[in-house]
């Protein structure tokens, strides 16, 4: 009972988890604000960091919200969140890390979500299977009190974690991470260079509890109406997941009644396209990359993708265009793909 008390009531960790949380709330408010059809992207950091709405938004004419916020997150935690907001009409598009798929069922009950849900949002929890009720519950140590008394403490002097932005960039009304330019991430570039990137196999893809998390939340998404299409998340080209682990992902989701995209260029980009990690493209790339995730969906949805305002500065290096549908041209040095019947890029 002393232990609820302390991590229940008296001790939080406002800095750490009060970030997340805040994230995740105003992404599901933006879902739960819009009326219509909409779509929207759920994945790891690698949705908001990789992918961005208000690209996206603009070539599908389809308003978006980007749901990314870390994969660290349990998956049955973020579904039951969402599973609120999408109504039937939605697309629900999940480019998931490859991580995520293989999580076990331990990992999915100890992530950050465990201490969040105890502290402030026990009717999520009161829903979710009871393992997880007493994992929340003593999901905190000695280690995790003396944190929550610091951040505490920082928060009262008037530290809210404004510094954030400074070193890695903000979120903009879509969701997404922006700022996260080429130039910020110049120092990390080095570290990116020498990274050697974990590759899932297919048979921890398709053993993963992650992956059957997965496949039962876009089965019951897909029976509610909405459009469910799987994805592959961004990743180094020179570390690639196998052709059967990527078969093994695509399975989820077809043989659960959703549909699956795989880009012309495996959504695989240069060392020299990342921000800090093998799934956060820099900010040009980010958009290029949604361009071509626009291009994809719009063909899937049978729409006809929109010319886009907001460029920027192109992508420093082009992903390789790889083999591409008899029905798409891809254009390497203008970062655009073509509807061969149409002549719309």
């Amino acid at each position: 009972m002393l232990y609820a008390l302390v991590f229940g009531v008296l001790l939080g960790r406002p800095l750490s988890y009060g970030f997340l949380e805040r994230q995740i709330d105003a992404k599901l408010a933006r879902a739960a604000s819009i009326a219509g059809p909409k779509l929207v992207i759920l994945a790891g950091s690698n949705a908001a960091y990789s992918h961005r709405c208000e690209t996206i938004e603009q070539a599908l004419a389809l308003p978006c919200v980007n749901g990314g916020v870390a994969v660290g997150l349990g998956l049955d935690y973020e579904f039951a969140r969402w599973a609120r907001v999408l109504r039937a009409g939605d697309v629900l598009y999940l480019p998931m890390e490859q991580e995520q798929y293989a999580m076990t069922r331990a990992a999915t009950r100890l992530g950050p979500d465990a201490a969040i849900m105890l502290r402030d949002d026990r009717a999520t929890l009161a829903g979710l299977a009871p393992d997880r009720w007493a994992a929340a519950l003593f999901s905190t140590d000695l280690r995790g009190a003396l944190m929550a008394a610091l951040e505490t403490a920082l928060v009262a002097a008037g530290f809210d974690g404004a510094l954030r932005a400074t070193a890695e960039g903000g979120t903009n009304a879509w969701g997404d991470h922006v700022g996260h330019t080429p130039a910020l991430g110049a120092p990390i570039r080095a570290v990116l260079a020498a990274a050697h990137p974990s590759v899932v196999s297919a048979e921890a893809v398709r053993a993963g509890y992650g992956a059957a998390l997965i496949a039962d939340f876009a089965q019951r998404m897909a029976a509610r109406g909405v459009t469910v299409v799987g994805g592959l998340a961004t990743g180094f080209a020179d570390a690639a997941p196998s052709e059967a682990a990527v078969a093994a992902i695509r399975a989820v989701y077809e043989a659960h009644g959703a549909a699956f995209l795989a880009l012309p260029d495996r959504s695989l980009y240069p060392r020299a396209d990342f921000f800090d990690t093998p799934e956060h493209l820099s900010e040009p790339c980010q958009i290029a990359h949604s361009r071509l995730v626009a291009a994809g969906l719009a063909a899937l949805l049978g729409r006809v993708a929109q010319p886009v305002a907001d460029a920027g500065e192109w992508c420093p290096v082009p992903p390789p265009p790889g083999p591409l549908p008899s029905t798409l041209a891809y254009d390497a040095p203008n970062m655009t793909v073509a509807n061969r019947a149409t002549g719309q890029e």
